[in-house]
């Protein structure tokens, strides 16, 4: 087995620096997001609200349109 290798400071520097970097815009980009996201979700489920509706009026109209067929 080799033995570990020395790492110099300059990059052990820079890749900490490149995670930290990257946690930071990480948590940026998801507090910016995330209130479109919600406001998504919050549309879509007024949407489907719509369709069920309009869904159900159709099943009553076509149960009321088979009674006066009989």
């Amino acid at each position: 087995m080799v033995p570990p290798v020395q790492v110099s400071p300059l990059i052990k520097f820079a890749r900490y620096s490149a995670l930290l970097l990257g946690i930071g815009y990480g948590s940026t980009r998801y507090a910016y997001l995330k209130p479109k996201a919600e406001e998504d979700r919050r549309i879509e489920a007024e949407e489907k609200k719509k369709q069920e509706e309009a869904a159900r009026i159709a099943r009553e109209l076509a149960e009321q349109e088979d009674t006066i067929l009989k």
